[in-house]
């Protein structure tokens, strides 16, 4: 018996160690994946939700144990259950709500896609998580699939030489489901203020992130907007073309929500060669040889899950690094920005030297 105690007390330290986190919202289509993920595996303990629409929250309590707590309201939530991390799934313009709730009480975020609405609100987000010493983190799937690292690893050795062009179409047929789970997701999604844009954020986001990841910062953006179904996307475009320009590469990046399934893809161009990545088979050319399959090695563990990098970030006390890092992302809500104020414009706009 007297082993058995001892063996108890000195577990409790460990368990008092375990992270925790939170949802703050469930109004984004991805909550429901990584929820189901966070409850049946994840290295922080799901512990608290709010939110207030009965529908979602009734969702939630069938995925979730009885010992979570939900909320209404959650500044409550934070300094009720004080969490380790919160999860936000919320409207884009309201991340930057969340970051200034979060980051005195020393609570660490975690945002889907994108970062912000804006540009402003973005560096908002960067600046409050600077000045309280907070990390955030935004899951942009790219990030933790073993592909792109094995493209840049690719292009890193110089065998294929420099790249010069990049061109990504990605999208779906904007077919939006307007019940159930996915009903507020829906009406926020076609929201210019409360998304950022329609397509151009939806899925330029990621293009963008390429861009920035295997060619760097561009010196300007032109974009232009197709509105082929006005009366299913009343208030926002749902195709978008921008173009990035650098010293000596372009990046032509398409994205929709008028395309048929299998569309997307992805191909850099470089001196020598090229990569390509289609309907997930990826492979290198290099001259006129034949294209051979590019091996994409498995990520380790830490980068296996937002969560996973999360946890692993604060136990080894380092800084978010990366395409999920703030530097990166800030920088995609430039870029996405200046695409908007070239499509009203119709002229492209120059990008000032990046600030520190």
């Amino acid at each position: 018996m007297r082993a058995v105690m001892i063996l108890t007390l000195l577990a409790l330290p460990l368990a008092a160690q375990q992270p925790t986190i939170a949802l703050i919202g469930l109004r984004h289509s991805h909550t429901w994946g990584h929820l189901e993920s966070i409850v049946k595996s994840s290295p922080a303990k799901l512990v608290a939700i709010s939110e207030t629409d009965p529908e979602l929250i009734a969702e939630a309590r069938k995925l979730t144990a009885p010992d979570v707590r939900y909320f209404d309201d959650y500044v409550k939530l934070l300094d009720q259950v004080k969490p380790t991390m919160v999860w936000a799934f919320v409207e884009n313009n309201r991340h930057h709500e969340v970051v200034l709730a979060c980051a005195p009480r020393k609570i660490h975020v975690i945002f889907e896609k994108p970062l912000a609405a804006t540009f402003q609100q973005a560096e908002l987000i960067r600046t409050t998580a600077r000045k309280h010493g907070i990390q955030v983190l935004t899951n942009f799937s790219p990030a933790f699939t073993p592909a792109y690292y094995a493209i840049k690893a690719k292009l890193d050795t110089g065998a294929l030489g420099a790249p010069w062009r990049l061109r990504v179409t990605t999208g779906h047929g904007g077919v939006f489901p307007k019940s159930g789970r996915s009903r507020i997701f829906h009406e926020w999604l076609i929201d210019p203020v409360k998304n950022g844009a329609g397509a151009l954020m939806d899925f330029g986001c990621y293009n963008v992130l390429y861009s920035l990841y295997f060619l760097g910062r561009p010196t300007s953006v032109y974009a232009y907007a197709l509105h082929l179904r006005p009366a299913d996307f009343p208030l926002v475009e749902d195709g978008v073309t921008m173009v990035l320009t650098y010293p000596k590469a372009v990046a032509i990046l398409e994205q929709s929500w008028d395309l048929p399934p299998n569309s997307s893809g992805f191909e850099i161009v470089t001196y020598q060669g090229a990569i390509r990545m289609q309907d997930g088979k990826l492979e290198s050319r290099s001259g006129r040889e034949p294209a051979v399959p590019l091996a994409a090695p498995p990520l380790p563990l830490e980068r296996s899950s937002p969560i996973a990098y999360m946890v692993h970030c604060l136990a080894a006390n380092r800084p978010v690094e990366g395409l999920v890092s703030l530097d990166y992302t800030v920088a995609v809500n430039e870029i996405i920005d200046a695409a908007k104020r070239s499509i009203r414009s119709g002229k492209p706009v120059s990008l000032p030297p990046a600030r520190p």
